[in-house]
Formats: C-alpha cells, sequence, structure tokens
C-alpha cells in the first residue's frame, strides 16, 4: 500500500510561507494498492495534486469522512470526475435525511459551482458507507462514525497482506468519557485504530489550546499521542494542524515525541510519501 500526503491541514487552506514545508492544503491522502486503482482519503484542496487522468486508470474510489467544507472544497477540481467513461465512486457517511447526491449537490451546483453532479462525464456511483467491511480494489475498507460534529466517518484500510492504514483526521476522543477507562476497541475510533500500522489522526491543536476548543471536534497533540498508545498503532502521523501553526510552530511542538514510546511519530508533510507493508 503507497500513500502520499497531498494536504494536511485543517479548517481553511494557509497562504502562509511558513507552512511550505508542512503544507498548506487541506485533508487529502492519496493510497495506490493497485495498478490501475486509485484511492482517495478525502477531498479537500490537496486533492487537486492527485493524478486521477493517468493512462491505465481504470477505477477511482473517493472516501469522504464527512462533508465540512475543507474536506470536499478541491472535489469539483478532481481531474477524474471529468474523464469520460472512467468508472469514479464517491463514498460517504450515511444521512437519515438526505442522500449523499443531495448533499453533495449543495456544493456541486451553481451559484456555488457551475458544474452540477449530473454534468460530469465520468461514470459516477455515490454510496453511503456501510456499516460493514466493503471492498474497493486491494483494499477492503472499514468504516466507523467518530466524534466530531455532524455525521463523521473514519475508515481503515487492509491490503491483502494484512498491513492497516487508520485515517482519522477530525476526531475528538476526549470527549467518548463514557469509554475512557473501558478496553481499547470501547473508545471512539480506537476499533479503526487497533493495531494498525499507520495512524493518520487529529492533531490540530496544542496542549495550551485545546481547553478553549473543547467540543469543537478536534484532539490537541497530546491526546493523539495518547490515543496511538492506546490503539497500539506501528506509527503516528499527526495530521489537520491549525492553519496559524507555521513549520518552526510544528517543529518545536513534535520534537522529541517519539523516544521511549512503543512507536513512531512522523508529523504529517505536504507530499510525504508512506509504504505499508506487511
Amino acid at each position: 500500500m503507497n500513500i502520499t500526503l497531498r494536504g494536511v491541514r485543517g479548517s481553511v487552506p494557509s497562504p502562509r510561507p511558513e507552512t511550505a514545508r508542512y503544507g498548506g492544503n487541506t485533508s487529502c491522502v492519496e493510497v495506490r494498492a493497485e495498478p490501475g486503482a486509485l484511492c482517495v482519503l478525502d477531498a479537500g484542496t490537496g486533492i487537486r495534486a492527485v493524478d486521477g487522468t493517468a493512462g491505465g486508470l481504470r477505477r477511482v474510489d473517493v472516501l469522504l469522512t464527512h462533508l465540512h467544507m475543507d474536506h470536499i472544497i478541491g472535489l469539483g477540481f478532481f481531474g477524474a470526475l471529468y474523464e469520460p467513461g472512467l468508472e469514479v465512486h464517491l463514498w460517504g457517511p450515511p444521512s437519515a435525511t438526505h442522500s449523499l447526491h443531495d448533499r453533495l449537490t449543495r456544493y456541486l451546483s451553481p451559484p456555488l459551482f457551475p458544474v452540477r453532479l449530473r454534468e460530469l462525464p465520468c461514470r459516477l456511483t455515490l454510496h453511503d458507507a456501510p456499516p460493514g467491511p466493503f471492498e474497493i480494489p486491494g483494499l477492503s475498507v472499514r468504516a466507523e462514525l467518530v466524534c466530531h460534529p455532524g455525521p463523521t466517518l473514519g475508515f481503515r484500510l487492509e491490503g491483502p497482506d494484512g498491513a492497516a492504514l487508520a485515517f482519522i483526521p477530525d476526531h475528538e476522543p476526549a470527549l467518548d468519557s463514557a469509554t475512557a477507562d473501558g478496553p481499547p476497541g470501547s473508545l471512539s475510533g480506537c476499533g479503526l485504530a487497533v493495531g494498525a500500522d499507520v495512524l493518520i489522526h487529529d492533531a490540530q491543536f496544542t496542549d495550551a489550546e485545546y481547553p478553549a476548543h473543547a467540543g469543537w471536534g478536534h484532539s490537541s497533540m497530546s491526546q493523539a499521542l495518547g490515543f496511538a498508545e492506546r490503539a497500539g498503532v506501528g506509527c503516528l502521523v499527526p495530521f489537520h494542524y491549525h492553519p496559524d501553526h507555521g513549520d518552526a510552530a510544528l517543529d518545536a511542538a513534535w520534537a522529541g515525541a517519539a523516544p521511549g514510546r512503543a512507536f513512531d511519530v512522523a508529523p504529517a508533510r505536504e507530499g510525504m510519501q508512506l509504504v505499508v507493508r506487511r
């Protein structure tokens, strides 16, 4: 499983020059597990850098954790949607009131966007992510609701060799106090992350910032580390940085985070590549 991080920030794209190394795009991760197939996690502005038009590409799956604007704002600019006949599947959180098509149409239609979903030339299929495992080319996927305002999913992707990636970019497990002292799998999102080789997880706030933002749906840096430890992951990739945190601040915040821990810590950077295998 080959992973490329295309957008690592939360809330809004950041044009500040000091964010250049860690990146300024919003949430998007590219996963390639099988020739001819592409999986994209979230569709923030980072999706513009994903090549969805390469020759030989036969299917694209886009897995949306939720429909907050920073996670879908790049969708209309994704080249795969404009490839005539290309098989494209969009997966998102279910809703009791509106279909995924109806919810995405609010963005992909005038006056917010000039092209409607029905006008896209690709072979587009929209899915509510099912409660049990489902298959996409080269990967077995499981989705679960996690603590974040509005219907929000985390995803676990497993390759044929058992290598596992957990993707939980917007998450506040600290709100799940009822299960905080229970077994690892009982905490919000932990069932997706337990034993994962790589965990990409929300780490938006410093510990000093978190108390003023409790309930916003995001984690502090120490909460992300604690969650990774509880889940027993191989590597934590802190993600969804606060847009005001530049390179120097992030370097300082994560310096010395890994020594003495049972897992590696690799802070997400724009364009960072990881290979996950067993």
